[in-house]
């Protein structure tokens, strides 16, 4: 079933499908938009307003969607964050590697859950990817990275409801952290990662995200092969085997891993404060950076290698074209 509604789909996350859409239209199809709006869109696709799609700024069927993106953010940082907590208060033997394996659960799940309706980001870094790659406008990008900042913010919220201010502390509410200050045999250190080399494992780990699995979503030919509940099963098992890396790779205690989510880093932040704004850049710069790197890789390989030779209809290079003909 997955193959054949697939089928007539960009992709995985596109916002201009036939077949994807937040709402089911009186026929039953899934469709972001009806023939005749296609048209229209079509018509002003060449305007520096269309290849921006600014008109989404003030359409409400992508403000409805980005409800999901707001409510399955909040869900994934309240899950990540208590999976982190648990795997390591339950004294299991290998903590990383069960949380690792709950993360990818759980990724897979609101994937799966928010596809239908939004296109399944939940997260800043597949929203830019995706606009950059032209797969979505930069409006409804701008939209879908609001909603997501707002439920990560509303997800610690709930967290830090539930959990006793002991836990709290201990495990900095789930949040993105590079040091903590940690006991010392003269009193208080500080121990954690430096800022150089948590901003390359941040740069690294987010471009093998998108590259091993993201741009599974991205491709037509590969999504439609492997079905989405597959690609999504990947997505989480790659964002659950880059969790396990990063948090044992470096040793470092006090760093909490690679974020390659800056929404849910910037949530525990804003309810927690303190040291998590310490180097709290690093989870934005890095993941754009891989963004940006993503992109430029998918302009550079064969045209053969990618459905689309000429871009997507919001390709960033065609906005560029645009501005400086």
């Amino acid at each position: 079933m997955a193959g054949n509604v697939m089928e007539d789909e960009e992709n995985v996350y596109t916002g201009s499908g036939r077949r994807v859409q937040p709402f089911s239209t009186e026929r039953g199809e899934e469709s972001w938009i009806n023939v005749d709006e296609e048209s229209k869109k079509q018509s002003n696709s060449t305007t520096l307003s269309g290849l921006l799609g600014l008109n989404e700024l003030v359409s409400l069927e992508v403000w409805r969607a980005s409800l999901a993106e707001l409510i399955g953010t909040a869900l994934l940082v309240f899950s990540l964050d208590t999976i982190v907590i648990s795997s390591f208060e339950s004294k299991a033997s290998s903590p990383n590697l069960v949380m690792a394996i709950l993360i990818a659960i759980i990724v897979t799940i609101l994937l799966l859950a928010t596809h239908p309706v939004s296109g399944g980001h939940i997260n800043p870094v597949i929203t830019f990817s995706a606009a950059l790659v032209g797969i979505i406008s930069f409006s409804r990008a701008t939209i879908y990275i609001l909603a997501q900042c707002v439920g990560a913010m509303l997800g610690a919220l709930a967290l830090k409801a539930v959990v006793n201010n002991t836990i709290e502390e201990t495990f900095s509410l789930g949040g993105c952290t590079l040091t903590v200050v940690a006991p010392g045999p003269n009193g208080p250190i500080v121990v954690g990662l430096g800022m150089e080399q948590a901003l390359w494992l941040e740069i690294l780990c987010s471009f093998v995200f998108l590259w091993a699995s993201v741009w599974m979503a991205f491709d037509r030919r590969q999504a439609q092969d492997l079905g989405k509940v597959v690609v999504f099963i990947i997505i989480g098992l790659v964002v659950g085997l880059l969790v396990f890396i990063s948090t044992t790779v470096t040793g470092a205690k006090g760093y909490a891993g690679a974020g390659m989510n800056p929404a849910r880093c910037l949530g525990a932040a804003l309810v927690r404060g303190g040291h998590l704004w310490y180097g709290h850049w690093v989870f934005w710069v890095g993941p754009s950076i891989s963004c940006v790197a993503f992109y430029l890789y998918t302009k550079l390989i064969p045209h053969n290698h990618f459905h689309h030779s000429d871009g997507f209809k919001h390709d960033f290079f065609k906005i560029v074209k645009y501005i400086f003909k």
